[in-house]
């Protein structure tokens, strides 16, 4: 989904809003240089794990009855989108249950993150900002891209598209204009990947 070439996986990135997503865990078993960020890394795996229990059915649930929004290509059906995620989420576990002592996996969240100017050459943010558009305003989309281009070189976001109505977020031509403001070359680009529908598109932020 960021398009992500074998010399992008060589920077040190710093992935936002990560969750219980893997890859972390993959890209460090293949001697990738990573920190992930989410308020849910103050709990430990066995919380964590009882979260995904409880809110698992809720969300495939939802997907179901949604699934028009959705692209069935490269995963065939709701069923199969459940045990793709789960695997992953196993593989999380795994790893962050492991990697306390590495400081991979930090508690914090936008728009204030704990960290030197430009410290990252690439920051990913996936499913947040702009996915989230009806519960996160313009003001902290603003802010949270500003902080993100403050300790990265570079910042990549996907999706683009609410998920309240599958349509370009209202925030982002704001949020464009206020980093152009500021002195950052920001761009959107055609990604590959696309599983929401219409989601095909990423922001990319240049800002070193």
């Amino acid at each position: 989904m960021f398009s992500l070439s074998s010399d992008d996986l060589r920077k040190k990135i710093l992935g936002c809003g990560d969750g219980p997503a893997c890859f972390n865990a993959e890209l460090s078993t293949n001697g990738g240089n990573v920190i992930s960020i989410d308020p849910i890394y103050q709990f430990s795996a066995v919380q964590i794990q009882s979260r995904i229990e409880e809110v698992y059915p809720r969300i495939m649930d939802q997907v179901s009855r949604n699934k028009e929004d959705y692209v069935w290509a490269n995963i065939r059906d709701v069923k199969e989108l459940g045990e793709v995620r789960m695997e992953a989420m196993k593989t999380f576990l795994s790893d962050y249950e492991n990697a306390q002592e590495t400081g991979r996996y930090l508690n914090a969240s936008l728009p204030t993150l704990p960290f030197e100017n430009a410290e990252f050459d690439l920051a990913l943010c996936s499913h947040y900002l702009f996915l989230y558009s009806d519960h996160v305003n313009q003001e902290q989309h603003v802010a949270s891209m500003k902080e993100l281009c403050l300790v990265a070189k570079e910042v990549r976001v996907y999706p683009l598209l609410s998920i309240s109505n599958n349509k370009m977020s209202p925030h982002l031509a704001p949020v464009m204009e206020a980093l152009e403001e500021g002195g950052v070359n920001v761009s959107l680009v055609s990604v590959k990947y696309e599983f929401q529908k219409g989601a095909t598109e990423m922001l990319v932020a240049k800002c070193v």
